[in-house]
């Protein structure tokens, strides 16, 4: 009877094991299925700010056209450039610096004071492209008194896009777009490459051409002369068409002074050429040769 009772309860025992067993594997099951529908990781792979992601590893690769880390960049340069665009003169001036774009790509490790201000809406690494704009300041008898009895350029700006392409790791291609807003009527197309190296973890030395090409309302607005115009300026009657504007060349070097600043010092040469070349503005005491120097500085915000 005793070995009836013990040998029943061990069948009991038996059964229990298996259905705790079975109760186990169901919990187990369920959670991994919440964990996939509400897409939580394991506990291994939790990013604290101590360690990162958990044993070391990298965040897995987030995937889509507005994915990646991205940021912000503020800041301006102070130039000395010539008065107005074919001017002999020189004075200071103060042009702003943003770009919005996306960290830990090739167009994370360059840009350029020549750039316009720019906002990506694509960057892969490679190719990035988006919105550019640049604001336009007045040109007019304040600007230089030869100028009095010229039109006068308003304040305005110029928008449209840009698009960049890295060819290599250390060379940028850049294009950029732009029609004026209040200040002409004209296009405008900014051509650029410039090769960068790294010459210490912290300072970056970079240097390229630079080619411009404007359509015919935008060289009226700089550089026609009307024949009233003519009358009261003594700038010779001029009526431009289409054409590029410049070619020159451009380099930089700049210092990573913080995990969230740069700075740099620059210097670009651009050679008026066409429609502006031969406007009475730059030929009756204007100068093709247009040189511009000048420092910059940017801070970073890391946004989502």
């Amino acid at each position: 009877m005793a070995d009836c009772v013990s040998s029943r309860g061990r069948t009991s025992m038996t059964r229990l094991n298996w259905a705790a067993a079975a109760a186990l594997s169901m919990v187990a099951t369920t959670a991994a299925a919440q964990e996939n529908i509400y897409g939580l990781q394991p506990a291994e792979t939790y990013q604290t700010a101590e360690t990162g992601y958990g044993y070391g590893e990298q965040a897995p690769a987030r995937t889509g056209w507005f994915s990646g880390n991205w940021y912000l960049k503020v800041g301006g340069a102070v130039l000395h450039r010539p008065k107005f665009e074919g001017a002999s003169g020189r004075s200071f001036a103060f042009q702003p610096m943003i770009s919005f774009g996306r960290e830990g790509g090739k167009s994370a490790r360059f840009s350029s004071r020549n750039d316009a201000i720019s906002i990506g809406v694509l960057d892969n690494g490679t190719v990035r492209a988006g919105v550019a704009g640049k604001f336009i300041f007045g040109r007019d008898g304040d600007t230089d008194s030869r100028l009095a009895n010229v039109s006068e350029v308003r304040f305005g700006g110029e928008l449209g896009g840009f698009a960049e392409i890295y060819p290599s790791d250390n060379l940028r291609m850049r294009a950029e777009v732009r029609h004026g807003i209040r200040s002409h009527d004209g296009v405008v197309v900014d051509l650029s490459a410039d090769a960068f190296m790294n010459v210490t973890p912290t300072i970056q030395i970079s240097a390229g051409p630079r080619l411009s090409w404007a359509s015919q309302d935008y060289f009226d607005a700089y550089y026609g002369i009307t024949p009233a115009e003519s009358a009261a300026s003594g700038y010779g009657t001029y009526s431009p068409g289409s054409g590029f504007r410049s070619a020159g060349v451009g380099g930089a070097v700049t210092w990573k002074a913080t995990d969230r600043i740069d700075t740099s010092v620059f210097a670009e040469y651009a050679r008026l050429l066409g429609p502006a070349a031969d406007s009475s503005i730059v030929r009756q005491g204007g100068s093709r040769n247009q040189v511009t120097v000048g420092a910059s500085a940017t801070y970073r915000f890391d946004l989502f």
